[in-house]
């Protein structure tokens, strides 16, 4: 992994997850969703806010985030490779998966500390579901399936947590226990997201 792929792909990656799309729908509103029910700029505070259907392009638009991000870093891949001198890829597999988790890594931190709304983010749920979206097409939907039916049985919120927090665990069935292991390691930024959220309500 070079030097310049990582950093590319890591400012794409953050550029992305900058956009603060919950601030604005909540501004469309007349509402800043930093101010108001738990302060967190995300889909679930807009949607107890503003209702479902006005929260909608937070939870899309959180989520493209996250996959725009790990596209980006597919494409820093195949830029490295197209510039390889010979048949020696410059990135090969491995090299080239693991810009893609810097691209969506970014992308969560750029959720949770965006430059376009003063740092003050949400705790990037989203952008790591949609990040998983490109990092393992298999998981993601297994994931979602998992989701749909304990929020079928149950309600939205335990759906959420169960096709959340099952990622890795999922994953280890399509892959490679290591990359289980990287989707762990992102996972720790939403749970430093939640801890940090929960000291300030203290």
């Amino acid at each position: 992994m070079t030097a310049a792929g990582l950093i590319l792909a890591a400012a794409i990656g953050y550029a992305f997850g900058s956009v603060p799309v919950a601030v604005w729908v909540g501004r469309r509103h007349g509402v800043d969703p930093r101010t108001v029910g738990d302060r967190n700029p995300g889909y679930w505070n807009t949607k107890q806010t503003l209702g479902a259907r006005a929260a909608l392009p937070v939870f899309v638009g959180d989520t493209a985030k996250g996959a725009a991000a790990g596209l980006a870093g597919l494409a820093v891949a195949a830029a490295l490779d197209i510039h390889a001198a010979t048949g020696h890829s410059a990135t090969g597999h491995s090299v080239g998966r693991s810009l893609v988790y810097v691209a969506v890594a970014a992308a969560m931190v750029g959720h949770a500390y965006p430059v376009f709304a003063r740092f003050a983010g949400g705790r990037s749920i989203l952008t790591f579901a949609g990040g998983m979206a490109v990092v393992s097409p298999p998981t993601f939907v297994v994931c979602v399936v998992l989701c749909a039916v304990v929020s079928l049985v149950w309600s939205f919120e335990p759906g959420a947590r169960v096709g959340v927090f099952s990622v890795p665990v999922v994953q280890l069935a399509f892959d490679n226990w290591r990359w289980a292991a990287a989707t762990f390691a992102l996972m720790s930024i939403v749970g430093l997201r939640f801890a940090m959220a929960a000291r300030r309500h203290r």
